[in-house]
């Protein structure tokens, strides 16, 4: 078993992505198809967040999904504390038509594990 989803975690590749493999779109997201949303609220942003991720609270998708400027080719990974939040999230976004959408397994906090040992645990 790899070490790059959370242990114990039922990783589903229809809905999510690793912390690692987002972490190499991100750092590649010039060259590619590539969007990182942080559904967390406003005030865990204060914690910790990832630079370059565009932030819509969980409770704004509905109402913000069609600001979004991407095409049926995009990668779109959603970022929460733990992965649960951004799993409904990726859900919803994939049957507005959004394919492409992947939770981030085991959120902020395994990509603070993982990626960035500076992120903050909470």
């Amino acid at each position: 078993m790899s070490d790059a989803n959370p242990p114990r975690w039922a990783f589903k590749p229809e809905l999510e992505i690793s912390a690692p493999d987002t972490a190499a779109l991100h750092t590649d997201a010039g060259d590619t198809d590539f969007l990182l949303i942080d559904v967390r609220e406003s005030d865990e942003l204060e914690t910790s967040s990832i630079q370059g991720a565009l932030h819509i609270p969980m409770g704004d998708i509905p109402s913000r999904i069609n600001e979004l400027d991407v095409d049926e080719d995009t990668t779109i990974a959603i970022l929460c504390r733990s992965g649960k939040r951004s799993l409904q999230v990726a859900q919803y976004m994939q049957q507005q038509g959004l394919a492409g959408t992947r939770s981030v397994a085991g959120g902020i906090n395994w990509w603070g594990l993982k990626i960035d040992p500076t992120i903050q645990q909470y």
